[in-house]
């Protein structure tokens, strides 16, 4: 990192109002004093988001399989209720968790390159490691969409929906003001997100009576375990380190 500071290392930082004994007082009173900018209360304002919620149409809806056929021959029974849609749905999230996945560990890789690491912090063979799972699990999970008979372009409800939660992950990551250690936080929540969401599919696979797709499930899961007990240590010991004074550069 060429910048000799560390965002943890004091320096100016002005968005305390504290700061101004006079001026930090007569903010605080001239906020109390000044009107409204629109007409209204909270209660006006919750009852509006109410109203809104009541009527929105939901975040997108299932299509039909590509080959009904193929699935009702493989799963039989599977097309009763919902929990075909439902399976889908969940396949389709993961799809497009783990391609936002390997983006995430590309920003990463940059910035481990463009920063230095820590002891006991991340090396380029392993965020190259974990990248390459995260790659494999998107293929698992378009082959398993394949056989299904589902179209593996469809953007499902739940695939819209992380990918609206993940773009702030990937914009924290890739803005290059942000640490290698506060990358990592961002991974951190990408980390714990991925290991429930495949939890969740091995449960589904149960559910629907599947147990070699849950045995699959299952492999990508203990990776991403992996990949989040690991993201947690780094940040552990950096923070570890940063308490103690003994980051010997800027991190």
């Amino acid at each position: 990192m060429k910048s000799p500071d560390r965002p943890t290392d004091l320096d100016i930082n002005r968005t305390g109002i504290f700061l101004s004994p006079l001026d930090g007082p007569a903010t605080v009173e001239a906020a109390r004093q000044s009107r409204p900018t629109s007409p209204g209360t909270e209660q006006e304002l919750a009852e509006l988001r109410r109203q809104f919620a009541e009527e929105a149409h939901p975040i997108g809806h299932m299509p039909p399989p590509l080959a009904v056929r193929a699935v009702l021959q493989e799963f039989k029974g599977l097309i009763h209720g919902h929990r075909y849609g439902v399976l889908l749905d969940k396949l389709g999230e993961r799809l497009a968790f783990e391609r936002t996945g390997v983006r995430l560990f590309d920003a990463l890789i940059v910035k481990l390159e463009a920063q230095d690491t820590w002891d006991g912090g991340p090396t380029l063979e392993t965020l190259v490691e974990f990248r390459g799972d995260e790659a494999n699990h998107f293929t698992l999970i378009h082959e398993v969409l394949v056989h299904l008979g589902a179209d593996p372009t469809v953007v499902t409800p739940s695939a819209d929906l992380v990918g609206v939660e993940s773009l702030g992950l990937l914009q924290t990551i890739a803005d290059p003001r942000t640490t290698l250690a506060q990358s990592l936080h961002a991974q951190m929540i990408a980390e714990l997100v991925d290991a429930a969401g495949w939890d969740q599919l091995c449960m589904l696979a149960g559910v629907v009576d599947q147990q070699p797709l849950a045995a699959r499930f299952r492999a990508a899961h203990a990776q991403e375990v992996h990949h989040r007990d690991t993201v947690i240590a780094w940040l552990n010991r950096h923070a570890e380190l940063a308490a103690l004074g003994e980051l010997k550069y800027s991190a």
